[in-house]
């Protein structure tokens, strides 16, 4: 029976504009098997983790459990909890990280304020290498198990210290999926040696455009305008571009992108369906999963040119 990734890969379902939307990443290391809704079904007390997601709904904040790669016996005596905070807005980008013997002091933290860009003196200043935090999940999608842990594995086998697996990075069929911290851009159809060149990009403070599903910082029409303007201007610094406005009319979107020199860019962005129907994760009915389709890159002093790549079409998960 084919996955769904391979379904996805086999369609060559576009990757642009499907990332999961959080401006900032909570990650709170747990050990052991997880469930399919991990908060609540992990090794991680049940109590906290829906206490957990109840502080952060509404605040720009999203939560997620991380281990090492390797095997995961089912012990319930890890004592120390290694978190990091993650703001992934360009230009105010943080990383700060903490060991907690108490992950419920985690619901002490202002979830408004970290949404927000604030801190609040959390932790200290993460000074290692980039995170690459690769879904693994199989108790929400096999495509993450089967694809995810061995990509995992051999970036640890490799020496890439800041090798994490994670609870969910939405979008399965595009497994194996990974994140980037402290930019907070998403990949899918990951592999090793591109995972190695995308950190070797964060750590010179460029993007890697091929295989990007888009920064978490943004919605997806924010997702798909801002690399669409990568594309169309060659533009990889993780901190050039910004989205300062969304206008939402009849089906599309009007997305305005500014660099930090003075340009700007209007980025239509349309809705759209995948076409044919496939399977968003294993098991599940076939759909037309909705895709961001960029229709025109605008730059507003005065030319306009056609979406990078040839026809629009950059799905969604």
């Amino acid at each position: 029976m084919s996955t769904c990734a391979t379904t996805s890969r086999e369609l060559d379902e576009p990757l642009a504009g499907t990332a999961a939307t959080a401006r900032t990443w909570l990650l709170v290391e747990q050990t052991g098997p997880w469930g399919a809704k991990a908060l609540t079904s992990s090794h991680l007390d049940p109590g906290l983790g829906r206490a957990l997601e109840t502080a952060a709904q509404g605040t720009g904040v999203r939560v997620a459990l991380i281990r090492r790669p390797g095997h995961h016996a089912d012990t319930r005596t890890a004592a120390r909890h290694q978190v990091y905070v993650a703001h992934t807005a360009p230009g105010r980008t943080w990383l700060r990280s903490c060991v907690t013997n108490d992950p419920r002091r985690l619901l002490d933290l202002d979830f408004a304020a970290l949404g927000a860009g604030d801190h609040g003196g959390f932790g200290t200043p993460h000074t290692g290498s980039p995170l690459a935090l690769v879904c693994t999940n199989g108790k929400r999608d096999r495509c993450c198990a089967l694809l995810g842990r061995p990509l995992a594995g051999q970036l640890a086998a490799a020496g890439e210290e800041g090798v994490w697996e994670i609870t969910h990075l939405g979008g399965h069929r595009f497994a194996p999926t990974v994140l980037v911290l402290p930019y907070g851009y998403a990949y899918g159809r990951t592999e090793a040696h591109t995972v190695k060149e995308i950190l070797a990009a964060v750590r010179a403070g460029r993007v890697v455009r091929q295989g990007c599903r888009g920064s978490s910082a943004w919605d997806r029409p924010g997702q798909a305008a801002e690399l669409a303007v990568r594309a169309a201007t060659g533009e990889d610094a993780a901190g050039a571009l910004d989205i300062v406005g969304t206008q939402e009319a009849d089906g599309h979107w009007e997305v305005t992108v500014a660099h930090t020199d003075g340009r700007r860019w209007q980025v239509t962005v349309a809705s759209g369906a995948s076409q044919p129907p496939r399977p968003e994760s294993c098991g599940a009915a076939l759909k037309t999963p909705a895709r961001m389709d960029v229709v025109a890159v605008t730059a507003l002093a005065d030319r306009v040119s056609e979406a990078p790549g040839g026809p629009p079409g950059a799905a969604g998960p």
